[in-house]
């Protein structure tokens, strides 16, 4: 089985110093949020056990994590800990499996932490491959993951397209480089962990996200196990209700990213040096980037707004169709405007219609989403349809920023409109130039902006 790993560049670190845990090298945690679980509770531990007893080459304790149950989960729980070797039970009172994993991982004298799932949908074969990169020193954090290649899955249409959508999701919003945030099958070095714990602020299902993308951006390495996972019928999870809580989390981690507040002191490893813009992006796009962002992130909730009004008076795709089309004309307008800098009416109605092609773009990725989505979970929610376009309208997003940069309102070509207003004669120096369509009498700076009052000279580079 291959294995995969987000990012190479960064070394891992030297392995976690060993512990004296009986003589027998580094101890394991595996941490088991519960709550309410009264029912598979004891086989599933019994069974976790067997299987690390029986194959597991390293010491190995189970501490079973209580989140404020109000059934006999707690009674169930100690008496595991009574019965079994290597088992340890804590009682939170409130709930919460960020907070549970927080307690637990932020106490531990673990050399490396683990957690998954009471359900233990995720093949246990797959738990040595997680932890032994991390033993080893060759990475910092080991997920399991179902989308990569390898994974073996078996859930149901909805839940399907919904974690492939959160996904996409954070991958394009985000950057993130893993593939599945989601999955209950995650391990980690114990001094990576508890260096990182306290910049994370959720104490939900956000939590593990907002774990890996603090991780990714302090530069540390992580590992992706495929797994073979069969999905949990009686899954006690509000999709809606985590869905928002989640896109509330990913608006907070943006805007801690935004304003370079997004870091963590690790231990042992020096943070990279955040390149400068100037550096890291082409001349301009480190203002327009902003710029573009505030303005789709507007466009995106007027449409959403607009698609969930019109919805009460026609089909999701007709209600599809006319909020994108009332919303691309306002964001090519504003993103003219602030993010380009253009003024005046030249050439306002041409580039309103260059925009429409990336609101065909936006149409055609959007209205395939929704048909996929209804094709393969017919009669989805209200919800699940907005996540579904969420994800669809980020990609095109990202499609409309380069089409716009590149095309629509690039300098050589707003240059040329300017060259063209001044009619120059046949022999005019400037026409016989190859570059005199970047020697203008109206100049555009770098970042493709028109100059400002008492702004001169340059040539456009």
């Amino acid at each position: 089985m291959s294995h995969l790993v987000t990012e190479r560049g960064t070394p891992a670190g030297p392995p976690p110093p060993v512990h004296d845990h009986g003589g027998r090298g580094r101890l394991v945690e595996v941490v088991i949020p519960v709550y309410n679980e009264e029912r598979v509770l004891a086989a599933s531990v019994r069974r976790l056990h067997a299987y690390l007893a029986d194959t597991f080459p390293y010491p190995f304790r189970i501490t079973i994590a209580d989140n404020a149950s109000t059934d006999g989960t707690w009674r169930a729980a100690r008496d595991l800990m009574a019965r079994l070797d290597h088992v340890n039970a804590v009682h939170l009172e409130l709930k919460g499996r960020g907070r549970a994993l927080r307690h637990v991982w932020g106490t531990s004298d673990a050399d490396v932490v683990a957690y998954m799932d009471v359900d233990l949908s995720t093949d246990l074969d797959a738990f040595l491959p997680l932890v032994a990169p991390l033993i080893s020193g060759h990475s910092d954090l080991a997920i399991g993951s179902r989308l990569t290649r390898g994974s073996a899955v078996v859930r149901g249409p909805r839940r399907e397209v919904i974690s492939r959508c959160y996904n996409l999701l954070l991958r394009t919003t985000l950057a993130a480089r893993f593939s599945d945030a989601q999955c209950g099958f995650k391990a980690a070095r114990t001094e990576i962990v508890q260096a990182l714990l306290p910049s994370v602020e959720d104490e939900e299902w956000f939590f593990d996200t907002e774990l890996l993308l603090l991780a990714e951006r302090n530069g540390l390495r992580i590992h992706e196990v495929p797994v073979d996972w069969v999905d949990d019928p009686d899954s006690r999870v509000d999709v809606v209700r985590t869905a928002r809580d989640d896109l509330r989390g990913m608006a907070r981690v943006a805007r801690r990213m935004l304003t370079g507040a997004f870091r963590a002191p690790v231990g042992g490893r020096r943070a990279p040096a955040a390149p400068s813009a100037g550096d890291a992006l082409p001349a301009g796009m480190a203002r327009q980037l902003p710029a573009f962002a505030v303005i789709g992130a507007i466009s995106t909730v007027a449409q959403l707004v607009l698609f969930v009004l019109l919805r009460l008076v026609m089909g999701p795709l007709w209600a599809n169709a006319l909020s994108l089309i009332i919303t691309t004309v306002g964001n090519t307008a504003a993103n003219r405007r602030f993010t380009f800098g253009v003024t005046g009416t030249g050439r306002a109605l041409r580039q309103q219609l260059e925009g429409g092609l990336a609101f065909l773009l936006g149409l055609a990725l959007s209205t395939g989403g929704l048909a996929l989505l209804h094709a393969a979970a017919p009669g989805a929610s209200r919800a699940v349809e907005v996540g579904a376009l969420i994800a669809a309208n980020a990609v095109a997003t990202l499609v409309r920023f380069l089409l716009m940069r590149a095309w629509i309102f690039h300098p050589r070509r707003l240059a040329d409109r300017d060259a063209g207003a001044g009619s120059p004669r046949t022999g005019d120096p400037r026409t016989d130039d190859p570059h005199a369509a970047l020697r203008t009498d109206v100049t555009i700076s770098r970042d493709g902006r028109a100059p400002a009052a008492g702004e001169t000279g340059g040539n456009l580079s």
